[in-house]
């Protein structure tokens, strides 16, 4: 099973920690330390009721530049909202992510929630699914080095390609990885049908919502003619230093910052089959990073 790290994005991670020499600096601390992959978020603003306004950078430029100072790692986006860009373009991003990460990129992908930002940034929120299906069917092709023509109700591309082409499609074996984030029946069909990778989140360890969402998922693909064995599942974990000491943890709880609790958590998800998680570490700092760290090397019968 991966583990990677949800890069800081916003103050909420620590003072400073929205600064490009902070988050450069954890991302080289989390690949030195052996950690798979690495994970940004796809927002704009936070206009939650009761909480202060809150931010984060804008992905894809962030994401390009950990792909540029890193050399192993993955780098991922969980998810990219696919209202925020048109298709084609969104693809074309991808495709040069891909270059410049020499093959590492998981495009994750979702319809996007958080109607504020929509409002505020001048995107529409309706319709989302039905958007959201239009636009795989120009970002998957276009991805796999094909030319594309469609005509939606809401996109519209003609003899749409590449160029360059997508690096993975012309000179490495395989493609860009699709990651969908799906939870509603008509998604998880999309994510069926589409994508290579499916993620649930957040959670801390195992239990009944998890098994729900499974089932659900599984019941998209046999309805989509798909081997369920064939999407490779992946699970956001939440590990947040406010944890209550003395709480038992559980499924619906953050983990605590603990080296054997988080390793816990990682075993019981691999016995799952989960083949990939990706941890928000609450905050993201450098303490944070080194007990992931550990508890990955206890997991991994390394310590």
């Amino acid at each position: 099973m991966k583990i990677g790290i949800v890069l800081p994005m916003n103050e909420t991670d620590g003072p400073g920690a929205t600064t490009w020499t902070r988050i450069r600096a954890l991302a080289q601390q989390a690949e030195a330390g052996g950690i798979d992959s690495l994970w940004v978020y796809d927002h704009f603003i936070f206009r939650l009721p009761g909480e202060p306004e809150d931010g984060i950078h804008e992905a894809w430029t962030l994401l390009a530049a950990v792909a540029a100072v890193t050399e192993r790692v993955e780098i991922g986006t969980i998810v990219l909202g696919s209202g925020f860009r048109p298709p084609a373009l969104l693809a074309k991003m991808a495709a040069t992510a891909d270059e410049i990460a020499n093959g590492r990129l998981i495009l994750g992908l979702g319809t996007g929630w958080h109607e504020p930002e929509y409002k505020a940034f001048g995107y529409p929120f309706d319709h989302r699914a039905g958007r959201f299906e239009e636009a795989l069917q120009i970002i998957v092709p276009l991805t796999r080095g094909e030319r594309v023509t469609f005509h939606g109700r809401w996109h519209d591309v003609d003899d749409a390609v590449l160029i360059p082409p997508p690096p993975r499609p012309s000179r490495m074996e395989g493609r860009i990885p699709i990651l969908i984030a799906a939870r509603g029946d008509r998604v998880l069909r999309l994510a069926a049908r589409y994508a290579d990778a499916w993620n649930a989140a957040w959670f801390g360890f195992p239990g009944d919502r998890y098994d729900e969402r499974v089932g659900n998922l599984r019941r998209a693909c046999e309805a989509e003619a798909r081997d369920p064995a064939t999407m490779e599942i992946t699970v956001g974990l939440t590990v947040d230093a406010e944890s209550a000491a003395d709480a038992r943890p559980g499924p619906e709880q953050a983990l605590r910052p603990d080296v054997d609790e988080i390793a816990r958590a990682l075993d019981a998800w691999r016995e799952l089959g989960v083949g990939h998680v990706q941890v928000s570490l609450q905050p993201a700092d450098e303490r944070t990073v080194e007990v992931l760290l550990r508890a990955r090397a206890r997991h991994l019968g390394m310590s």
